[in-house]
C-alpha cells in the first residue's frame, strides 16, 4: 500500500464519518491523485482554475471537485461544467457570475460563502455582517442557478492552537446566526468547511463537517 492509501486510511478511523475529507491537491502530479483516487478518495480541492481544468481531463469522471482558492469572475466559465462545490463566494459580483454561467450549462452550482476570520491582511473573505447584507439584497433572491450549502473560513497560520479554536467557533456562530436568519428549514445548508493539515481536529471539535487535508495526504508539497 502506497504512503497515500496509508494517509487517508489513517484520516479515515481517526474522523468521524459525517465529516468530508477534500484532498488538497495542488502542485501534485496526476499520479498522486490517482493513488488517492485508487485509495477511495473521491473529493479533491484545487486553488488555481488552470490546473484544475487540467487535472479534470485526466482524470474519473466521479470525482468532485471542489474549488478551495480566490477565484476571479473571468475564469468562472472555466470549470462551471463541471465543478462539484465553490468554497470561496465572497462577493455578490462573483456570485451572479456564477450564477451566468451555470444557467448557459443548465446547472445549479453548490457554493459556500467564504467567511474572513482570521486576522491575516491575505485572507480573502466576507465579514459575517457582509455576509448578511449579501443574503439580504434582492439580487440575491433572484439568481436561480447556484445553491448557498453552508460557509468556509481559513484559520490564521499560527502554532496556537486556541487563537485557531477561537476563529472556528468565530465561524460555527457565524453558520449557526445565518442558517436562523435566512436558511431555516433548508436542509441542504449544512456545510462547515474548515480545518486543514495542521489544525483539523481542532477544527472537527468545533463543529467542522468538511476539511481540506494536503500534507497529511500527499505529504510536504514539492515547490
Amino acid at each position: 500500500m502506497s504512503n497515500i492509501a496509508t494517509n487517508i486510511l489513517s484520516l479515515r478511523k481517526m474522523l468521524p464519518g459525517s465529516v468530508t475529507i477534500v484532498a488538497v491537491s495542488k502542485m501534485q502530479h496526476v499520479a498522486a491523485l490517482r493513488e488517492a483516487y485508487d485509495a477511495g478518495q473521491r473529493v479533491f480541492g484545487e486553488n488555481k482554475v488552470q490546473e484544475l481544468v487540467n487535472k479534470q481531463g485526466q482524470l474519473p469522471a466521479d470525482i468532485a471537485w471542489h474549488f478551495i482558492g480566490h477565484l476571479q469572475t473571468n475564469k468562472v466559465k472555466m470549470i462551471v461544467p463541471f465543478i462539484d462545490l465553490i468554497h470561496s463566494i465572497d462577493s455578490l459580483h462573483l456570485l451572479r457570475e456564477v450564477d451566468r454561467e451555470a444557467k448557459k450549462h443548465n446547472r445549479k452550482i453548490n457554493c459556500l460563502l467564504q467567511i474572513k476570520i482570521a486576522r491575516e491582511e491575505t485572507k480573502f473573505g466576507l465579514s459575517p455582517e457582509d455576509a448578511g447584507v449579501l443574503l439580504d439584497n434582492p439580487e440575491y433572491v433572484s439568481l436561480h442557478h447556484i445553491n448557498i450549502i453552508g460557509v468556509m473560513g481559513m484559520g490564521s497560520f499560527s502554532d496556537d492552537h486556541e487563537v485557531v479554536r477561537k476563529e472556528f467557533k468565530r465561524l460555527h456562530d457565524c453558520y449557526e446566526n445565518l442558517k436562523a436568519l435566512y436558511f431555516k428549514g433548508h436542509g441542504s445548508f449544512d456545510v462547515i468547511s474548515m480545518g486543514m493539515s495542521g489544525d483539523f481536529m481542532v477544527a472537527i471539535e468545533e463543529g467542522s463537517t468538511m476539511v481540506r487535508i494536503g500534507t497529511s495526504i500527499f505529504g510536504e508539497r514539492q515547490y
